[in-house]
């Protein structure tokens, strides 16, 4: 068993494991990490839990330190700066008549790198634009492309719903949505009122699909359990030998016959007492 705790470094985003090695954390505590793209700054919102060692993908790295007053005012200030980057990143696009949309821009903690996010509709050439970028702020400049799903999850925004996007507010990772789960929730077609701000399937068509599966399940195992009823009978009558359907035939056709008559003199009877039979000719002498 290995001790990790969760950490998170943007709102509703990934969570990330680290070992906690000698620390005392606890939930809500920021922390700095290192990570593949530098030295992070983020939250925990996983405590120290225990897990299987088979069950992690890689060794895990340590959570370097939590974060003192000095690292918050770092990250604030990289807030200020990442507003002035994306104004001249913004114009670098304009003056190089790049069909592409810049969408966000972010510093690593330690300045290192900044990291700017656009939208295109295809493949762009922006090696010029980077060369700018890398001559205008003297560190190392990474181009991103996203799609709009990642578009609306970074911008935000209100859904059809009234509130704020899942992916905005909670859902850390997209996952695959088909048209196939509106059409098992009878929902209208109509891509209007199934897409989000994004122009994609909703998310939440995912959210009671698992419902429906597990009715459709029961449905069919009702289905399942008459034709295997059915085939048994089936079975059931060719086991049973020639000889012996032939006798319960007979059988059959006997009692068929011995029921009939009995019906026959049943209604004799009936007639007589309606017509008077005997208790009429003694009230005729008296």
């Amino acid at each position: 068993m290995s001790e990790v705790v969760g950490v998170r470094f943007k709102n509703a985003g990934k969570i990330y494991f680290f070992s906690p090695g000698m620390l005392e954390l606890a939930a809500f505590d920021k922390v700095i990490v290192e990570t593949t793209r530098g030295i992070e700054y983020g939250e925990l919102v996983i405590p120290p839990r225990e897990v299987r060692a088979e069950d992690m993908a890689a060794p895990l790295k340590q959570v370097m330190r939590k974060a003192t007053p000095e690292d918050e005012r770092a990250v604030e200030e990289n807030k200020i700066k990442e507003k002035e980057a994306h104004r001249v990143c913004a114009k670098k696009i304009v003056e190089h008549e790049l069909p592409m949309k810049l969408v966000d821009v972010e510093y690593t903690f330690d300045g290192n790198k900044i990291i700017f996010s656009f939208t295109a509709e295809g493949r762009v050439d922006f090696r010029e634009l980077v060369k700018d970028l890398a001559a205008i702020f003297r560190t190392r400049i990474e181009l991103r492309q996203i799609g709009v799903r990642d578009e609306a999850k970074m911008l935000g925004g209100v859904g059809s719903c009234g509130r704020i996007l899942c992916c905005s507010s909670f859902l850390g990772d997209f996952e695959p949505v088909s048209i196939r789960m509106a059409k098992d929730q009878k929902l209208s077609l109509n891509p209007t009122k199934i897409s989000g701000i994004c122009g994609r399937l909703m998310c939440c068509l995912k959210y009671e699909n698992g419902c429906y599966k597990t009715e459709d399940k029961k449905k069919n195992g009702y289905q399942e359990n008459f034709e295997e009823e059915a085939q048994f009978l089936e079975l059931l009558e060719e086991a049973v030998p020639a000889e012996s359907r032939e006798e319960r035939a007979a059988a059959a056709r006997h009692e068929n016959s011995s029921g009939g008559k009995g019906e026959k003199k049943g209604t004799g009877k009936s007639q007589r007492s309606r017509s008077g039979g005997k208790s009429k000719g003694k009230s005729e002498k008296t």
